[in-house]
């Protein structure tokens, strides 16, 4: 079953909304859904132990205001787990929504977790 390593942790009273099973995610691939009415960037990241983590970060791409983020690259600088927007290929940190290149494209990252091999996300508090 998928583990979650998950550095957000959701609010008590959050609501989470199911997104799909964990399987259904390729492993180091990304999905949309929509959480809340907004697109959010799920990723299913296989480290070097063989470990499934999830991340979940918004899916607009700051740049230019297209939901493409999900079908970006997924990879590493340095220590870090990045995607690589598809269109612009500037990188963001999975872990937090950091944009490598500039700050202020930075997005939300957002509280993933499994449950019962189901993925759920709740939105992160601004």
């Amino acid at each position: 079953m998928p583990q979650v390593i998950d550095t957000l942790t959701p609010a008590a009273n959050a609501a989470a909304t199911l997104v799909c099973p964990a399987a259904d995610i390729v492993p180091n691939t990304g999905v949309c859904a929509l959480v809340g009415g907004r697109h959010i960037a799920v990723f299913r990241v296989v480290d070097a132990t063989g470990q499934d983590l999830f991340y979940a970060i918004d899916n607009i791409d700051p740049k230019n205001g297209a939901s493409v983020l999900s079908r970006g690259l997924i990879g590493n600088l340095g220590d870090q787990v990045v995607v690589a927007s598809p269109l612009y290929k500037h990188h963001f940190v999975l872990a937090t929504g950091a944009c490598t290149e500039n700050p202020e494209w930075s997005v939300q990252a957002h509280p993933v977790e499994v449950r019962e091999g189901q993925v759920w996300v709740s939105l992160a508090r601004a």
